[in-house]
C-alpha cells in the first residue's frame, strides 16, 4: 500500500480530512532519504509552506507514526527523529556518538539469535529495536570531527 492510500485510509478509518497541508508533508517526508528532525523537516518544507509552524509539524508527524507511515526515533543525543516505515523492512542503527552519523543495517544472524532468546524465555517478539552507539574508527571521516 502506498503511503498516501495508507494515510487515507487511516484518515477515513478516524473521520479526519487528508488535507493539501498533510498530503505536501506527505509527500516531502517519504523523499527523505536519512532519518530527519522535526527542525530539519521545516527548514526544508518552508519553500513550499512558509506558514507551516513546528507545532502542527508535530502534530502531522504522529499522525503518520500512527498510521504506520512513520518511525520515532529517539537516540542518545535526545533528539526526536523520523523514518520513513517501508511495510515489511527491519532494520536496526549503527550511531556515532561524535558525529551523529546513522547507519541501517540488517543481519540474519542477529534478528535469529534474538528470536532464540525470545523463545528461550517464552516470549513472543511483537517489536524491537537494536541500536549500537560507539564512534567512528576513521576519525579523519568522523562528520564532527570534520567540521
Amino acid at each position: 500500500m502506498t503511503p498516501s492510500a495508507k494515510l487515507d485510509a487511516y484518515l477515513r478509518q478516524n473521520g479526519l480530512k487528508l488535507t493539501k497541508q498533510r498530503q505536501l508533508i506527505l509527500d516531502k517526508f517519504v523523499s527523505f532519504d536519512r532519518h530527519v528532525t522535526p527542525d530539519e523537516m521545516l527548514a526544508l518544507l518552508k519553500g513550499d509552506m512558509p506558514n507551516l509552524g513546528l507545532a502542527t509539524l508535530y502534530r502531522t508527524m504522529k499522525l503518520f507514526v500512527k498510521a504506520g507511515i512513520a518511525h520515532e526515533r529517539r537516540f542518545a543525543d535526545g533528539l526526536m527523529r523520523y523514518e520513513y516505515a517501508v511495510e515489511g523492512e527491519h532494520h536496526d542503527h549503527i550511531i556515532c556518538t561524535d558525529c551523529g552519523l546513522i547507519i541501517e543495517f540488517e543481519d540474519d544472524t542477529i534478528e535469529e539469535r534474538q528470536r532464540e532468546v525470545s523463545r528461550r524465555h517464552g516470549i513472543l517478539i511483537q517489536s524491537h529495536r537494536l541500536d549500537i552507539y560507539g564512534t567512528c574508527i576513521d576519525v579523519k571521516n568522523c562528520q564532527r570531527r570534520r567540521k
